[in-house]
């Protein structure tokens, strides 16, 4: 109902990773499962970029079929552990939501591998204290979550989110990455480095 973007990563081992897994109706797990079966993909990670409700309602559908458990960065530890409380304060309805315990609480310098791949984390705190962007060098690929979006970023006014966290993330983490890289966020369309450090407002 937030137009969440969910991906499903996968080489040519058909090794995948499943990113930011928000699908909260039935017919939206079934999309994303029947996808990963049709295709003859084995899931090996469940990674999310940050703790929030949105990006993490489909995780018991991932653990119920695949038996996967949610990798999050640590500092999001307050969020993953009262699902049902802040989807209650964000949206006023207590949703019949059933999610996994965190598998692997992440730090910045772990690194996700899967088939012939592998997943750099970089911490970029802002929108939540814990959130991450999954950067794949040899792909040159960013999923950004809610840190950045196409000419815009996540928003700072929620619970121990900081506005100068965010933009310090964008500056030192984000921008010195190249610039051809493709960004792929947690809601609407892709971009691309050099787009967002030319033209988005937040980089000036």
């Amino acid at each position: 109902m937030l137009a969440e973007n969910c991906y499903v990563v996968s080489d040519e081992t058909k090794e995948c990773v499943i990113i930011d897994c928000g699908a909260l109706y039935e017919e939206e797990g079934a999309a994303i499962t029947n996808y990963i079966q049709s295709f003859g993909l084995t899931p090996k990670h469940l990674l999310c970029t940050h703790g929030h409700f949105d990006h993490c309602l489909g995780n018991g559908i991932i653990y119920n079929t695949f038996g996967l458990k949610p990798e999050v960065h640590s500092d999001d530890e307050f969020l993953m552990v009262k699902m049902r409380e802040q989807t209650y304060d964000f949206v006023g309805v207590n949703l019949p939501i059933e999610v996994p315990s965190v598998g692997r609480y992440l730090s910045d310098s772990d690194v996700i591998t899967f088939g012939s791949h592998t997943l750099s984390i970089l911490h970029t705190p802002g929108h939540t204290p814990g959130g991450v962007c999954y950067y794949c060098e040899t792909e040159g690929v960013l999923f950004s979550g809610d840190t950045l979006f196409r000419m815009s970023i996540g928003r700072t006014d929620f619970e121990r989110s900081s506005y100068e966290d965010i933009v310090d993330s964008l500056f030192n983490v984000l921008a010195p990455l190249p610039s051809a890289t493709k960004v792929y966020p947690g809601h609407g369309p892709a971009t691309t480095i050099a787009d967002e450090v030319r033209y988005n407002p937040y980089f000036r």
